[in-house]
């Protein structure tokens, strides 16, 4: 007896697109992702690209009209429904370029919301190229199967995102200079939240001063060990999921 083929084929490629998806949405695609599609997949008529808005879920798209340069994927049934999404913003100091780069991608494949980029006195870098995170962003949607990007910001100073903060959201901070246990302070803090990592030298003390005056801080403890900026992001981030997060 012949075994029915997996729908959609387990091996088709996935893309993030703008276009809003719904059944029977033709998408045009050209640039990179036709080169994608075209040069490297060596995708044929009628064969199925798996295609996410970020808005929509994901849907099987029929590859059709394909030329040197573009092509058209039409949708035609929905194999995700829209993801639902934990509301929990990682907000960090820009940081070397690679290691920035990185918790692009691991906040994406760990299911945050927002990536807000935050500027520090003792930041060492004072600029970002928005466009290279969103493309780290969309790279890592597309590989684990994620169907939201998270909300990626301009960056702001920190005295800015302070003023503006919402005593409502949690604002966990990695205090150097001692903070609670943060699974207990996680267990004992549940709701909306967000995690502020400074930059590699840390918060000065203006600083640090600040964001335990802001409502709704609270200062946690990392451990006993120095983490690197990247490294203490995706920290704090696991460690939220787990509790507060969508790993239970």
């Amino acid at each position: 007896m012949t075994a029915t083929p997996a729908w959609p084929p387990q091996s088709a490629p996935r893309l993030h697109v703008e276009t809003l998806l719904g059944e029977g949405v033709a998408v045009p695609v050209d640039g990179n992702g036709a080169h994608y599609l075209i040069s490297v997949m060596r995708v044929k008529p009628d064969d199925i690209v798996l295609l996410f808005d970020g808005k929509s879920g994901e849907w099987a798209a029929r590859a059709r009209d394909i030329r040197k340069r573009d092509l058209v994927l039409e949708c035609v049934q929905q194999t995700k429904p829209p993801e639902v999404v934990p509301d929990f913003w990682l907000c960090c100091a820009p940081i070397k370029k690679g290691r920035i780069d990185l918790i692009a991608e691991k906040a994406c494949e760990l299911g945050v919301a927002r990536l807000q980029p935050v500027l520090t006195r003792r930041a060492v870098v004072d600029k970002l190229n928005l466009d290279r995170l969103h493309a780290h962003l969309v790279e890592a949607a597309e590989q684990c199967g994620r169907t939201a990007l998270p909300e990626l910001t301009e960056m702001v100073k920190l005295d800015a995102l302070l003023k503006g903060w919402s005593a409502e959201r949690h604002l966990f901070f990695a205090d150097e200079t001692g903070g609670a246990s943060l699974d207990e302070t996680l267990r004992a803090h549940p709701g909306p939240a967000a995690f502020l990592v400074g930059p590699e030298g840390g918060f000065d003390p203006a600083e640090r001063d600040a964001i335990r005056a802001t409502p709704g801080a609270v200062p946690v403890s990392l451990g006993p060990r120095i983490l690197r900026a990247e490294t203490a992001a995706i920290a704090a981030t696991a460690a939220w999921m787990t509790v507060n997060g969508d790993w239970g």
